[in-house]
């Protein structure tokens, strides 16, 4: 439990930091294309670090928390790879970092598949 809620927070600080670098400082600089890059990955960061902490308060309660765990693992990773190439391209203008944009959503949405399937598993 204490690994995800400390997720949560790293990259709901992170989601919260990047999105008001994007509006305050990057919309001086004229990139709207980087602007808009950069929201991106601060919304799906912050929506999932909410899940990750969803994933924390279940992780404890779920009879079934190896379906929740790999549902968390599945968001860490997306975070990862669907956030972290959104803001490598919009920082950089690096374009072959975008390839890992498609598998970083596949994992939010798989992550989302798990542990709905988690919460079927559970009696009760």
């Amino acid at each position: 439990m204490r690994m995800w809620l400390g997720l949560a927070g790293v990259f709901g600080a992170c989601g919260v930091a990047v999105g008001a670098f994007a509006a305050h400082a990057m919309e001086r600089l004229g990139d709207e294309r980087a602007v808009t890059l950069v929201e991106k990955a601060s919304h799906y960061m912050l929506w999932h670090a909410l899940a990750l902490g969803l994933v924390a308060v279940l992780a404890d309660r779920l009879p079934g928390r190896r379906g929740v765990a790999v549902a968390g693992g599945l968001f860490t990773l997306g975070i990862v790879l669907f956030c972290g190439s959104l803001l490598t391209l919009a920082f950089t203008g690096w374009r072959p970092v975008a390839m890992a944009a498609p598998f970083g959503g596949t994992s939010f949405i798989a992550g989302w598949l798990v542990l709905a399937w988690a919460a079927l598993r559970t009696r009760g």
